[in-house]
């Protein structure tokens, strides 16, 4: 699979937050967006708006921090159990 490199804008906190992780933290971070992301082109909803996806992954970021590990399931899938 080709890869392309694109860059988000976070609130300060997030960035610093995200360049302290240890970096097989900011791998999972970064796998959750690619994840998140690949929904979206595969998924039959309507697409979301800039602001709703940025809203998304941000959920997604902190479900993951707060390690709510169903909550950024259900974000991921829209059927999980």
């Amino acid at each position: 699979m080709a890869t392309a490199t694109i860059s988000i804008q976070v609130d300060k906190e997030a960035a610093k937050a995200f360049a302290a992780a240890p970096t097989e933290e900011q791998r999972k971070i970064e796998l959750l967006l690619s994840l998140r992301l690949q929904d979206l082109t595969i998924g039959s909803r309507r697409p979301l708006s800039e602001q709703e996806n940025v809203q998304v992954v941000r959920q997604m970021y902190e479900s993951f921090t707060q390690g709510d590990m169903q909550a950024l399931l259900e974000a991921l899938a829209d059927e999980v159990e």
